[in-house]
């Protein structure tokens, strides 16, 4: 078998060029042969060219979501390991990635190792963790009212009106807290 077989096939979707770069850079120097995707359809191009052990997907590429892309990596390979890595985590998202079938759900900042305990998961316990959303950490009140606030707007199938109605909130109250970036924990 040569190096290039027993390289781990790794389909890295980012579109924050610097952060893939780093990353793509530090999974080679680790022995992963790394294939790099800035939007949807290129990644979908790389899925269809070839057959990969491991994925890290951004959830948001430029108002796209690479959820989408989750089946047809488990169509290819069902043994396939998929990270979702976020600059915008949520539990909804989180839920929804993880039904969809992705390995793990990771928040950003992260660094290579902590992205690859995620990925590969806890081999010295001999088993996978599933779903370890962000470190368990208890969560402030107001992270608390931006998870409830994505869960019912998920809910309500992104409908901001409906949304607002169902917290008993106003609109335009709703949209402001929408429009800020999500509270750290």
């Amino acid at each position: 078998m040569s190096d290039a077989d027993q390289q781990a096939r790794l389909l890295l979707v980012e579109d924050d060029e610097v952060f893939a770069g780093v990353v793509a850079r530090a999974l080679s120097q680790r022995s992963y042969d790394v294939a790099h995707a800035v939007d949807t359809p290129y990644a979908q191009q790389l899925i269809n060219s070839r057959t990969f052990n491991l994925a890290i997907l951004d959830l948001n590429l430029g108002g796209e979501t690479s959820l989408e892309l989750i089946k047809p990596l488990k169509t290819r390979n069902p043994s396939i390991r998929i990270l979702i890595l976020t600059g915008y985590a949520s539990i909804a998202t989180a839920v929804e990635a993880i039904k969809l079938g992705a390995d793990n759900y990771l928040a950003k900042p992260a660094d290579t190792e902590e992205i690859l305990t995620a990925l590969l998961g806890s081999r010295e316990l001999g088993e996978f963790s599933k779903a370890n959303v962000s470190r368990m950490e208890p969560m402030s009140v107001r992270r608390l009212e931006w998870e409830h606030i994505q869960k019912v707007l998920k809910e309500n199938d992104g409908n901001i009106s409906a949304t607002a109605r169902q917290l008993k909130m106003h609109r335009r109250t709703l949209q402001r807290k929408l429009q800020k970036k999500p509270v750290a924990r």
